[in-house]
């Protein structure tokens, strides 16, 4: 099994949403290292659930990679804000991948907090200028994130 982190603006998709509908398309990835991690996941491969753009940012919860990577078909869409006129039902170009809603962390877990917590400190997320939307984590980061949720001082959720 293979771990992941996603970003979403919570003003476009937010984790409650997924936890109502149960499962999204991660449609709109425009970076191609994001888009290839996509390409390697594999269905039962968990992620985490991060809220970008919003104060403060930080991971929410934890969904499930239930359908393998296919081609985006917001990228065909003339009037999609991810269409991409380069792209083909022939060379689709991009992809994405279904992911179903799993569980909310036991509590949120704020980007200030990650990046000062000394296991997190190789993690992409805690990097300058890291933005992809998909990355990779490391199974003893998954860990060190886990653990940290139960842990009594971080703080509340902002909602």
């Amino acid at each position: 099994m293979q771990y992941w982190l996603f970003k979403s603006e919570p003003d476009s998709y937010s984790f409650q949403r997924l936890a109502l509908e149960g499962r999204t398309e991660w449609s709109g990835v425009r970076n191609y290292q994001a888009r290839n991690y996509m390409k390697s996941m594999q269905v039962g491969d968990l992620g985490f659930f991060y809220h970008s753009n919003t104060s403060p940012p930080g991971i929410i919860g934890i969904c499930r990679v239930i359908r393998t990577a296919y081609p985006d078909f917001t990228a065909l869409d003339p009037q999609s804000p991810y269409f991409d006129p380069r792209a083909s039902a022939a060379k689709p170009i991009w992809e994405m991948v279904d992911v179903a809603f799993e569980r909310p962390l036991e509590r949120f877990l704020p980007l200030e907090l990650l990046r000062a917590h000394q296991p997190l400190a190789a993690m992409a997320l805690v990097q300058k200028g890291q933005r992809l939307s998909v990355q990779p984590v490391a199974a003893k980061e998954w860990q060190a994130i886990l653990a940290l949720a139960l842990q009594p001082d971080a703080v509340a959720d902002p909602e």
